[in-house]
């Protein structure tokens, strides 16, 4: 069995904190998840999560205009470039202070940046720059705000760039020094200012605060001479008269749209100038914490962190092109549908969500239960999903029909948590905490059948194994230090109790029922045999787990005995390897035969979690206890957490207090096609693949061949060898640059030249950018060029071109189609135009001398020409295409206008 997982997909968790950024071409939107960034594409309905981390939670995200770069920073100033397309990290940058913004200019030549008070502008690099030792260089450094940064937002020429602050003021500022003088300060609101913005003609300025205020200013030069006073004025005053607090608020220049979201989770659209309220929803029961609109402004995006909601909202048609929403509290368990298509999580605020594997999106979500659910399991079929709950039920779900048609409950009231289904899906068991016996129902009726009794402790798991000989084998685990086997129709023991050693807090069954493995709280996995009941193996993994330190811990992590043992484990689809975790940021993939630790993963290097470090820092302690349990009165959230419902209060609402979570992983499972596994942790649903990922995949690579360097040869005309370089680097933007910069007369030449060592690369290119491009005749050139030099080799290698060469196939039939059907709809139009005479005699001398009135007969001798000799137009002028008959039947209609206005004044 494979070993190399490595991290694909982060589901659970859709938005915790931060803000939302739209690609350029708006169709997708990423979003901060702890301290990951998701991707989720609105018209595929895919999303996956980028595979680099930062040690700490993302504060701001930031995308340049030609969706090549990413600028991620973390609550502690830690920043990290990322090449979005590769999604590979470039730079790791430490600002050393809270970071609220950073934004890229519109022609992505540098990113403004606010650390605190202070506002910095960086060049960013570039791949056509000549190496240097930093890739990042301060452009300027501005400084003139008395408080925190919260917002910063560049003009469209990209010259000018305003901040706003909590100093309860608003600034221009200039890039350049020629522009300093455009530098202003406005001033007059009475709250904190949350956003400002240009309007399309960057005449205006419109800035908005957290009491609802929106201020409209004006520019003005003393034309008129009143006043004598040149600048920034206001032209209006605004309000929105919502009773709550404004939290967030982004604006579409082009379409003149104001979005507005309040903390009683309420958002409103007006147009401004006029402040015409547009729409107004609550979609929220909290307060929204970010909006923003696409390029297009069509969508608008929402993230509510309270219940790590993430909406898109298109509000035209007034229908949501997204609506996800993570678990409020933390996963219990988790399971994966037969098929490995579904995987279904339980979580502790009583919610079941079902997700997809392939897209990552929630499709559906279960609320019947009123309590935290425990336990999850599927039936062998896949339609039907059985789940256990310390509400003291256990529940049958549909999954073709999304509903809950079966309610299993004890004859006393009790809380279960544990679960399991006999593999003909007749019977459900389920444990609990509170007693010591096993529940035992009848699917089909809904009525208890057996009370397995025989623990002499809380029973804390149960698993059933593979049907042999129409016997069902039932395993259940508990704290009295044994593991007892069951045969459930025969209602009988069918080995004696396996003694343990410690408390069982997990058992597992192979897939073919002869083995199983118990994990107890020494740290130990043993592996038993079921026929012969005896012990075969044993497993150590107290040191593999243990997991690292809490803040308000006086001790190491190698000291701590907190995390030295497994919660939760699984078999994998073959039996042969056994995947395992607990209260620790690893998870522990091991060789069941021989007991061998094949690989360790990390779930997280968050460090805002609690168990992710590993050693003491003395510093960091005082006699109060660990600095990071101590409310900062002058914290950036304390005015969220300040109480100001009753006068006099001043001390907070101790409900909101700040609190760290502590990393585990409470479920795990292989997916039955053993190509990927899930983990449920603190973090999210965290999915682990052995599929191939995109990645850097250069070809023939040398130290000579950059960027630079083949930018240089196009200059220098040598465009084989500029082809080649860029083939080389396999950067898809480069090829296409050189591509499309090699002139047509030495296509042919260039083709001849090509090595077939990048001849499927190229015509792999060829087919994938002659989807969305207008130069049809340029590659239709190509590819009669390449294919008259190369047809041969390719000929004799058909296995090898084959799969290029029908996507080339493709697109010539495509443009074969398309150009047939333009024609003959041209051909209609022109018999049509040419059919209608002119009703007043024309003067075939004022023809010559193109007079408005000419009917442009010569247009129908043009044609005839073309439709008999074609190879010499194409030769000499290229295609007849359609653009040249759309000007002479424009040009017709004109002069057929003319004459009926002649026509008029006789």
């Amino acid at each position: 069995m494979k070993a190399d997982y490595k991290f694909s997909n982060l589901l659970g968790t859709v938005y915790r904190q931060g803000n939302l950024v739209f690609t350029p071409d708006g169709t997708a939107l990423l979003s901060p998840v702890g301290n990951r960034v998701s991707y989720f594409d609105l018209v595929k309905n895919t999303s996956f999560t980028f595979p680099y981390e930062h040690r700490r939670n993302i504060t701001c995200i930031a995308l340049n205009a030609q969706g090549s770069l990413m600028l991620t920073v973390s609550d502690d100033g830690k920043a990290i470039l990322v090449n979005f397309k590769r999604r590979t990290v470039i730079h790791h940058f430490n600002f050393r202070d809270v970071v609220s913004d950073v934004q890229f200019s519109p022609d992505s030549q540098y990113f403004a940046i606010n650390i605190g008070a202070r506002l910095e502008v960086w060049a960013i690099p570039s791949d056509t720059n000549s190496r240097s030792f930093a890739p990042f260089v301060r452009h300027k450094r501005y400084e003139g705000h008395f408080a925190e940064i919260t917002s910063i937002t560049w003009s469209d020429d990209s010259r000018f760039f305003l901040t706003t602050s909590k100093d309860l003021t608003c600034r221009v500022w200039s890039l350049m020094d020629k522009d300093s003088g455009a530098a202003a300060t406005l001033g007059g609101h009475r709250d904190t200012i949350t956003n400002a913005f240009f309007s399309q003609d960057q005449e205006t300025i419109y800035t908005v605060s957290k009491d609802g205020a929106c201020f409209e200013w004006a520019y003005d030069d003393n034309d008129d001479g009143d006043d004598g006073f040149v600048g920034w004025k206001i032209k209006d005053r605004h309000y929105f008269h919502q009773q709550s607090v404004l939290k967030c608020s982004a604006f579409h220049a082009k379409s003149n749209i104001l979005v507005v979201g309040f903390a009683n989770g309420t958002f409103a659209m007006y147009e401004l100038p006029s402040m015409t309220q547009i729409q107004t929803m609550s979609v929220s029961q909290h307060g929204i914490d970010f909006v923003t609109i696409n390029s297009t402004g069509e969508w608008m995006a929402l993230g509510a962190s309270k219940l790590g909601q993430l909406l898109v909202w298109e509000w035209q048609s007034e229908s949501y092109i997204l609506k996800q929403q993570g678990h409020f509290d933390s996963m219990n368990s988790l399971v994966y549908s037969p098929d490995g298509s579904k995987v279904v999580t339980a979580s502790e605020d009583g919610k079941i969500k079902l997700w997809d594997t392939s897209s990552g999106f929630c499709l559906v979500t279960f609320t019947e239960h009123s309590a935290a659910v425990t336990a999850l399991e599927f039936s062998r079929k896949g339609n039907v999903l059985f789940s256990a709950s310390l509400d003291g039920s256990v529940r049958a779900w549909d999954l073709i029909r999304y509903r809950n048609f079966r309610t299993f409950a004890a004859p006393e009231r009790i809380q279960f948590s544990s679960l399991a289904v006999d593999p003909s899906g007749e019977v459900v068991c389920a444990g609990s905490l509170d007693n010591f016996d096993i529940y035992v129902w009848s699917v089909q009726t809904s009525q208890l059948l057996d009370t397995l009794a025989g623990h002499e402790g809380p029973v804390s798991c149960l698993s059933f194994g593979a049907e042999i000989a129409n016997a069902s084998i039932l395993a259940s685990a508990s704290w009295d230090h044994t593991v007892r086997v069951w045969n459930i129709f025969a209602r009988t023991q069918t080995v004696e109790p396996f003694q343990l050693t410690s408390d069982v807090l997990q058992v597992v069954m192979r897939p073919d029922s002869k083995q199983l493995s118990v994990s107890t709280l020494n740290g130990e996995i043993s592996v038993w045999d079921i026929e012969e009941g005896k012990q075969v193996g044993s497993i150590d993994g107290a040191k593999d787990i243990s997991g690292g330190r809490h803040s308000s811990d006086r001790f190491s992590a190698k000291n701590s005995a907190r995390s030295k043992y497994f919660t939760c484990m699984t078999y994998s689809a073959d039996g042969k390897c056994l995947i395992a975790g607990g209260n620790s940021r690893f998870i522990c993939l091991y060789d069941v035969q021989s007991g061998v630790l094949l690989k360790r993963f990390e779930v997280s290097r968050n460090m805002s979690l609690e168990g992710t470090l590993d050693y003491l820092n003395s510093k960091n302690m005082t006699e109060a206890g660990a600095l990071n349990l101590i409310n900062d009165p002058d914290g950036s959230d304390w005015e969220d957490r300040v109480d100001d419902t009753l006068p006099g209060v001043v001390r907070g609402d101790k409900s909101k207090r700040r609190t760290r979570p502590e990393i585990r992983t409470t479920g795990i499972k292989f997916s039955p096609t053993g190509r990927q596994f899930a983990a449920a942790s603190t973090e999210g649903l965290l999915m682990y693949s052995i599929d191939d990922e995109l990645m850097f995949d250069p070809f023939d690579l040398d130290v000579d061949v950059t960027p630079q360097t083949t930018m240089e040869a196009l200059e220098n005309k040598e465009y084989l060898i500029a082809l080649v370089m860029a083939h080389r680097l396999n950067v898809p933007r480069l090829i296409q640059r050189v591509y499309e910069s090699i002139p047509v007369d030495t296509i042919e030449r260039v083709a001849r030249g090509l090595p077939v060592v990048y001849l499927e690369r190229f015509l792999r290119f060829l087919a994938s950018a002659t989807e969305a491009t207008p130069h049809a005749e340029f590659h239709l050139r190509w590819i009669k060029a390449v294919i008259t030099a190369h047809g041969r080799h390719m000929a004799q290698r058909k296995h090898e071109y084959a799969q290029v060469l029908r996507a080339v196939q493709k697109f010539v039939t495509r443009v074969n189609k398309e150009v047939a059907r333009l024609a003959g709809t041209n051909g209609y139009s022109a018999e049509f135009l040419l059919g209608s005479k002119p009703s007043v005699p024309v003067d075939e001398s004022r023809m010559i001398t193109g007079e408005p009135d000419e009917v442009l007969v010569p247009i129908e001798t043009e044609m005839e020409v073309e439709d008999e000799d074609d190879d010499d137009d194409d030769d000499e002028e290229g295609w007849f295409g359609p653009e040249s008959k759309n000007d002479a039947f424009a040009q017709m209609d004109v002069d057929e206008d003319d004459d009926d206005e002649e026509e008029e004044d006789e």
